[in-house]
């Protein structure tokens, strides 16, 4: 079955073609209508799922695992050009081809791994501000897992004011987020030269099973499933006429921003390798022992603070963008039509319930473990998300002239045996 290119309803609807596309501009004078959902999509490529993957690799390992970052980015910038092209060229995002292109058996399973998917993204995320909100102001755990439900209510007051204030709260975010970690870098002074060369895959993160299982927890933290639901709807916020110029401008949109993203998850792991690697601490994998370590190892007052709140930062971001995609498969996969403020309450709360319950059962001690678990959990679901959107982006009789070109298929389909066969091998590791 083939879906055809006019969905049954829009995903985001209040905010579909809202933003303005000047007409007449050309080239790159149209660049700047376009950018803003690559931001809101590189979000989920540097939230705290990240940070416990990162720190736990830089400590462990040094600089090895930064070649993970980079391959696992350059994955995502692929993946996130197919997510425009299946937006802009089909007028559908992920869900909705879904939906329309599958049976319904099959589309309701992968409905439940996107849920899952994103209930284990939202547990790192609500984790991840949860342990900033304790390190800054020494609020319990359970207490800052609660208080990320006002998030609901912040992305309401924005978009009151247009998708555009969102996109500039959220890039205003990453901006401070970027700041931080540049203060942090140039006080740890890292050897560029071993950092360079940690760029460089080596086969003893595959044959290493202790590597291999932060690998596939980087990989499951930097590509993540619900950017390819997210990434396919707001695109359409933009209100073009011309959707080959779209998909060329998106593209760029999402691609630099996803260069930045590289840069934060790089500077993670190289302050983790820098700061305690290097000086004989290759146990550091918890957030908060690092938050403690930083300021004393550095020898730099206030480095600690600055890391507490670029994680405050990250969760927030984080929280927010997860918020929306859990709003897009919903409305994609079930075509519900339920008031704004209550499709976003309940998707947040799919989350929030979750997290209250394992930060009740696993205490402060557990909070990073359940952190990489859930970046695991994603990267086994992420082939549930990717074989789709690679298959429907190929399909002519969907996407008709702006259906991928061959080179690109070939590389998506590359990448997506890249990711099962990473899997599998951790699968098979695990039993």
């Amino acid at each position: 079955m083939t879906p055809t290119a006019t969905p049954l309803g829009r995903s985001l609807s209040e905010s579909f073609r809202t933003v303005p596309v000047p007409a007449g501009r050309v080239g790159i004078g149209n660049l700047r209508a376009y950018i803003g959902p690559g931001f809101l999509v590189a979000v989920g490529y540097m939230d705290p799922g990240n940070w416990a993957t990162d720190i736990a690799g830089g400590s462990a390992f040094g600089y090895t695992l930064l070649s993970v970052i980079l391959l696992s980015n350059l994955m995502a910038i692929v993946l996130q050009a197919l997510s425009v092209r299946l937006g802009v060229g089909a007028g559908l995002d992920l869900a909705q081809a879904c939906r329309a292109g599958y049976s319904r058996a099959t589309s309701f399973v992968l409905w439940m791994l996107a849920e899952v998917a994103i209930i284990a993204c939202d547990l790192a995320e609500v984790l991840g501000t949860a342990i900033a909100l304790k390190l800054l102001f020494g609020l319990p755990l359970p207490w800052g897992v609660a208080i990320t439900a006002l998030d609901v209510f912040l992305i309401l007051a924005l978009q009151r004011y247009g998708f555009r204030k969102l996109e500039a709260f959220i890039i205003g975010l990453l901006a401070l987020i970027g700041a931080c970690f540049v203060f942090e870098l140039i006080h740890a002074q890292p050897a560029w030269g071993a950092v360079l060369g940690g760029l460089v895959p080596r086969p003893e993160i595959v044959t290493d099973p202790a590597k291999l299982y932060l690998a596939i927890g980087i990989l499951g933290a930097t590509v993540m499933p619900h950017n390819l639901y997210l990434h396919s709807s707001i695109v359409q916020t933009r209100a073009f006429d011309d959707k080959r110029q779209a998909i060329r401008w998106a593209t760029v949109d999402s691609t630099l921003a996803l260069g930045l993203a590289f840069f934060i998850n790089a500077a993670i792991l190289i302050l983790a390798a820098s700061a305690f690697h290097f000086n004989g601490r290759t146990d550091v994998a918890e957030i908060d022992e690092a938050y403690r370590l930083l300021t004393p190892t550095l020898g730099v007052a206030g480095a600690s603070v600055v890391f507490a709140i670029a994680l405050l930062l990250s969760g927030q971001n984080s929280t927010v963008t997860g918020t929306l995609a859990g709003q897009i498969v919903m409305e994609g996969f079930l075509d519900l039509k339920l008031p704004v403020w209550l499709r976003r309450m309940v998707t947040r709360l799919i989350a929030i319930v979750p997290a209250v319950i394992v930060v009740g059962a696993a205490g402060d001690q557990g909070a990073t473990q359940l952190l990489i678990l859930s970046q695991v959990v994603l990267s086994l679901q992420l082939p549930f998300a990717v074989v789709p959107l690679v298959y429907f982006t190929g399909k002519k009789q969907l996407m008709g002239d702006y259906a991928a070109p061959r080179w690109l298929q070939l590389l998506a389909w590359f990448i997506a045996a890249v990711i099962i066969t990473l899997n599998v091998t951790l699968l098979w590791g695990m039993l």
